[in-house]
């Protein structure tokens, strides 16, 4: 996500939509393990924690207040009313109520991908290792593709992220060849410079089949 994303580094289980609940409320994804769902006032504690933590923000600028994270869970809440999609809280489905979030996004202005759609992702450090962030965004891009009909999305963090690019390279997501300076960190940083990742709808559709077929993880 924008500036960068931490996450874990371990492929996990086929992670397609299982299902799209949908209630009164805008409809959240299942996959096997995870529930992807509108935020909830008892999310904020543990997402003001992982916010904090310098571990999960290695790749900002710097970690967040707890009035920061209140506010960036708010405008999630908020997107996904508007949209009925977004960066969606994430939860292990009977086991832990929050974990972090993963989800859709739009590419800020000033980006080489701004008017695209992004794909990201942020979790609690204790949840790494266990391959959530990629079996989440797999179940976001299906969204992206096959409810939303967008042709591409895209991915992006900063240059160092190893962790970050590794999951954007096993989604099947395609590295520019052009790097690029945030603008939003500032100058100097070692963070300022981003690696730009793609993919798009037929390639994601093409590597699903391959999925299914047990011809790529």
């Amino acid at each position: 996500m924008c500036p960068a994303q931490a996450v874990d580094c371990t492929v996990g289980e086929v992670a397609t939509v299982s299902a799209i609940v949908t209630t009164r409320d805008p409809p959240s994804l299942r996959t096997s393990r995870l529930t992807l769902r509108q935020w909830q006032p008892a999310d904020r504690p543990a997402f003001a924690a992982l916010n904090a933590d310098p571990r999960v923000m290695q790749y900002f600028p710097a970690p967040l207040s707890a009035e920061a994270s209140d506010a960036m869970a708010d405008r999630c809440a908020a997107g996904i009313r508007e949209r009925a999609w977004g960066l969606w809280a994430a939860e292990v489905t009977g086991n832990t109520p929050f974990i972090g979030f993963i989800g859709l996004a739009h590419a800020a202005e000033g980006l080489p991908c701004s008017g695209l759609v992004e794909v990201g992702w942020r979790l609690a450090a204790e949840h790494w290792g266990r391959g959530y962030a990629s079996e989440g965004a797999r179940a976001a891009l299906d969204y992206a593709f096959e409810t939303l009909g967008l042709a591409e999305v895209v991915s992006f963090t900063a240059v160092g992220n190893g962790r970050s690019r590794a999951v954007m390279e096993r989604l099947g997501m395609h590295r520019a060849a052009a790097e690029f300076d945030h603008p939003r960190v500032p100058e100097g940083s070692s963070l300022r410079r981003h690696v730009l990742y793609w993919v798009s709808r037929d390639e994601w559709r093409l590597r699903m089949r391959l999925r299914e077929r047990g011809v790529v993880r």
